[in-house]
């Protein structure tokens, strides 16, 4: 696996992550853990702006870890 594919499939779960949360915090009654989800959901939010960011650059640097898409 290339580092490439190793960074889409971590940027991947952390998306996934990120939607679980947000899931949560609409899930439940609780106000303060719906606080807390949403908290949650924005610093993963960030981590995957910044990873994005990253990968993007990666991807501009190095060609051959470009993710095909189809």
């Amino acid at each position: 696996m290339t580092v490439g594919s190793k960074m889409h499939q971590t940027l991947a779960s952390l998306e996934g992550a990120a939607a679980d949360l947000k899931t949560y915090a609409l899930e439940t009654q609780d106000q303060s853990a719906q606080k807390m989800f949403n908290d949650l959901n924005r610093q993963v939010e960030n981590i995957c702006q910044a990873l994005r960011g990253r990968v993007n650059y990666i991807e501009e640097q190095e060609p051959q870890y470009k993710m095909r898409k189809e």
